[in-house]
Protein backbone atom coordinates (compact mmCIF):
# COMPACT_ATOMS: atom_id res chain seq x y z
CA UNK A 1 0.00 0.00 0.00
CA UNK A 2 1.60 2.88 -1.01
CA UNK A 3 1.30 6.59 -0.07
CA UNK A 4 0.20 4.78 3.76
CA UNK A 5 2.28 4.28 7.23
CA UNK A 6 1.14 1.82 9.29
CA UNK A 7 -1.95 1.50 6.44
CA UNK A 8 -2.96 4.99 7.75
CA UNK A 9 -3.54 7.63 4.92
CA UNK A 10 -2.16 10.93 5.95
CA UNK A 11 -5.64 12.58 6.16
CA UNK A 12 -6.44 10.12 8.98
CA UNK A 13 -3.36 10.46 10.77
CA UNK A 14 -3.92 14.37 10.44
CA UNK A 15 -7.41 14.12 11.43
CA UNK A 16 -6.30 11.89 14.57
CA UNK A 17 -3.57 14.14 15.66
CA UNK A 18 -6.00 17.38 15.50
CA UNK A 19 -9.14 15.34 17.55
CA UNK A 20 -7.20 13.04 20.02
CA UNK A 21 -3.22 15.10 20.30
CA UNK A 22 -4.76 18.42 20.03
CA UNK A 23 -7.25 17.74 22.62
CA UNK A 24 -4.79 16.13 25.37
CA UNK A 25 -2.50 19.27 25.25
CA UNK A 26 -5.94 21.43 25.90
CA UNK A 27 -6.11 19.32 29.37
CA UNK A 28 -2.93 19.66 29.75
CA UNK A 29 -3.32 23.38 29.16
CA UNK A 30 -6.48 23.55 31.99
CA UNK A 31 -4.25 21.21 34.35
CA UNK A 32 -1.43 24.03 33.68
CA UNK A 33 -3.46 26.88 34.50
CA UNK A 34 -4.93 25.22 37.71
CA UNK A 35 -2.05 24.28 39.22
CA UNK A 36 -0.52 27.70 38.90
CA UNK A 37 -3.95 29.72 40.45
CA UNK A 38 -3.05 26.78 42.81
CA UNK A 39 0.27 27.52 43.46
CA UNK A 40 -0.13 31.66 43.80
CA UNK A 41 -3.06 31.32 45.75
CA UNK A 42 -4.89 34.02 44.23
CA UNK A 43 -8.56 32.85 45.50
CA UNK A 44 -11.57 31.70 43.77
CA UNK A 45 -12.05 35.31 41.70
CA UNK A 46 -8.23 34.98 40.86
CA UNK A 47 -9.02 31.51 39.41
CA UNK A 48 -11.58 32.39 37.06
CA UNK A 49 -9.36 35.19 35.52
CA UNK A 50 -6.66 33.34 34.66
CA UNK A 51 -8.74 30.67 33.64
CA UNK A 52 -10.64 33.11 31.56
CA UNK A 53 -7.60 34.20 30.06
CA UNK A 54 -5.19 31.66 29.58
CA UNK A 55 -7.97 29.20 28.35
CA UNK A 56 -9.97 31.30 25.95
CA UNK A 57 -8.92 30.04 23.07
CA UNK A 58 -9.42 26.47 23.42
CA UNK A 59 -13.13 27.29 23.74
CA UNK A 60 -12.85 28.52 19.72
CA UNK A 61 -11.31 25.09 19.26
CA UNK A 62 -14.06 23.19 21.08
CA UNK A 63 -16.79 25.50 19.51
CA UNK A 64 -15.66 24.04 16.32
CA UNK A 65 -15.99 20.74 16.87
CA UNK A 66 -19.36 21.03 17.90
CA UNK A 67 -20.41 22.60 14.68
CA UNK A 68 -18.26 20.63 12.71
CA UNK A 69 -20.22 17.55 14.42
CA UNK A 70 -23.78 19.37 14.18
CA UNK A 71 -23.81 20.08 10.23
CA UNK A 72 -21.93 17.03 9.20
CA UNK A 73 -18.78 18.00 8.00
Amino acid sequence: MEGTIFGFTEAQITDFGMTYGVTGLMLLMIFIVGHLAWQSKVGKFGTFILFLGLTFGLVGFVAKFFIQRSLNI
